[in-house]
């Protein structure tokens, strides 16, 4: 057993957090009998089948509070990434500087770069761990609402908690803290920067994840259109009878300004239907991605946190290499 012990700095930094340590598994514990105990209240009423052999959930308590938490747990998931960035910048290594502690540590003969790797693959494992035992106890209750409104496969909070980016999030705010830390070395400050940072880092991967592959496109002669089961909607809109996309505020717009309700209740619609003959529309269209678009973005999203922990980290040792040659 001696030998599977942490030992040095490794211990140290185990021993200096063992409170956040023993926080992330209550965390965890919390979650699982929240998620774990909805999930089998929900159980207790099986669903029904309608005529056309349609499952529909049981439209009971437990399923509500059930779909309830979830929509709460995907805040969570989102936010996790941030935290670690605020807690890695600020308590492990700014910190040490504002305090003055880690000239002890680099008194234990042992250099600055292993004192900074120790904190940082100890923080690690810790957080890594912490992710994937949290992304097993959303899998749990997602599998029943996985289908329900903002629980889909393409919203936030699934989209982190069913694939890797995840744990790619988490490095990547280990390493943004690690040097957001070294660089600024005030507690306070450090945590918010980090915070700050990895927020934009996520609301720009957010907002930019659906553009890494192109959409798919198909055209209806109809007048409701049909979303292809699991496929995440993009865009809607018209189409002429020459293939070409037609923006329908224009009608819109026209029939507001060309007919007089107060006289005629149907004038909006009789205009609004006449500028769609004028311009020849025929039919919609919709824009969506594709269940099996999922795993290919996943991997590329992850391929670039990656790239930006690998960078940071570099950074970070860079950084602590000119302090303490």
């Amino acid at each position: 057993m001696s030998t599977l012990a942490l030992k040095g700095p490794y211990w140290v930094t185990l021993r200096q957090y063992r409170r956040t340590l023993w926080l992330a598994v209550a965390g965890v514990l919390a979650s699982l009998a929240v998620i774990g105990g909805l999930r089998i209240w929900d159980a207790q009423t099986p669903d029904t089948r309608t005529v056309d052999g349609t499952w529909i959930p049981a439209n009971d308590t437990g399923h509500a509070m059930l779909r309830w938490a979830m929509e709460y747990t995907n805040g969570g998931l989102v936010l996790l990434p941030l935290l670690i960035a605020a807690f890695v910048a600020g308590p492990l290594v700014a910190r040490e500087y504002e305090s003055g502690t880690y000239r002890l540590s680099l008194t234990q003969s042992q250099s600055p770069a292993a004192w900074l790797r120790a904190k940082l693959l100890t923080t690690g494992a810790v957080a890594l761990a912490t992710t994937l035992a949290l992304i097993g106890v959303y899998r749990i209750g997602w599998d029943r609402v996985a289908h329900a409104w903002n629980l889909q496969w393409g919203d936030r909070g699934p989209y982190e908690g069913t694939g890797v980016v995840l744990p790619a999030y988490v490095l990547a705010a280990l390493a943004v803290g690690a040097l957001l830390g070294l660089l600024i070395r005030r507690t306070l400050i450090a945590m918010a920067t980090a915070g700050l940072v990895m927020g934009a880092v996520t609301l720009t991967l957010g907002a930019l994840r659906w553009s890494f592959l192109p959409v798919k496109a198909l055209t209806y002669t109809g007048p409701l259109v049909r979303l292809p089961e699991d496929g995440l909607l993009m865009g809607t809109g018209l189409v002429t009878s020459e293939g070409a996309r037609f923006e329908q505020s224009t009608c819109w717009e026209a029939a507001a300004t060309g007919s007089d309700v107060s006289q005629a209740p149907d004038a909006w619609n009789t205009a609004y239907q006449a500028c769609l003959t004028q311009h020849h529309v025929t039919g919609q269209y919709v824009d969506y991605h594709p269940a099996s678009h999922f795993w290919p973005t996943q991997l590329i999203e992850t391929g670039i946190l990656l790239a930006l922990a690998a960078l940071a980290l570099f950074a970070a040792f860079r950084v602590l290499r000119s302090r303490h040659p």
